[in-house]
């Protein structure tokens, strides 16, 4: 889930911040424009799917996401374990069941693998939803952060380096500023995630189901001869 926000957040980065800096070049601020004739030239890199998770904003958002998709994980799972037992069963007791016995069996195991697709299908949409509607709700007041923190400390360009396609080769740690900016962010949105205490840990994103659990299908035994 994680590397969907960062691969997400980048795209709205790049989509959005050009908009944000021209709202913000014709409406007042309270951060100091450069000096007349003052070039910025500082570059700075940021890790910013870490930056979103570790605000308490994103921290809280998350938690509450892994809620709401809690109820389809347990589902799934069940179902998954449901056609597990099944399949044990028909290995263990394969050779001592009548053939329609046998063959019902397996018919049981199909259907509830079909629906078991379908509820994963379902589930990884609703995850999918789930990180596009938390990325609404965050990225547009990160995009604000991040253009506040380098207007106010000269940076000509900031550089997300979460997504492993950026062409970064070498960043020294004198220009990240991952830090300040969920530090900048916690203190320009200081009530946002109130509910998630600050030392709490960042949730982990809801687990994707399990793979398709693997039907066998037992070899027919050989028929007794009269």
């Amino acid at each position: 889930m994680f590397a969907l926000i960062g691969l997400a957040l980048a795209a709205s980065l790049a989509a959005s911040g050009q908009a944000v800096t021209q709202a913000e070049n014709h409406a007042p601020s309270a951060t100091p424009a450069p000096a007349a004739g003052h070039i910025p030239m500082k570059i700075g890199v940021i890790q910013a799917q870490t930056a979103l998770v570790n605000t308490k904003d994103g921290q809280h958002a998350i938690s509450e996401m892994n809620a709401r998709l809690d109820p389809s994980k347990k589902n799934i799972e069940k179902m998954a374990n449901d056609i597990r037992e099944l399949q044990d069963k028909l290995q263990r007791g394969g050779n001592a069941l009548a053939d329609a016995a046998r063959a019902d069996m397996q018919r049981t195991i199909d259907l509830k693998t079909k629906s078991y697709n379908r509820a994963m299908e379902d589930a990884q949409a609703e995850a999918q939803a789930e990180q596009q509607k938390v990325l609404d709700e965050l990225s547009q007041k990160m995009i604000s952060v991040i253009d506040k923190y380098a207007q106010a400390n000269g940076y000509a360009v900031i550089i997300d380096v979460s997504n492993p396609q950026t062409p970064v080769l070498y960043a020294s740690n004198t220009v990240e500023i991952t830090k300040d900016i969920v530090e900048l962010y916690d203190k320009t949105y200081p009530n946002a995630g109130a509910a998630t205490p600050a030392a709490t840990k960042p949730a982990a994103a809801a687990p994707k189901p399990s793979a398709t659990p693997a039907v066998t299908t037992p070899s027919t035994p050989p028929k007794k001869q009269p």
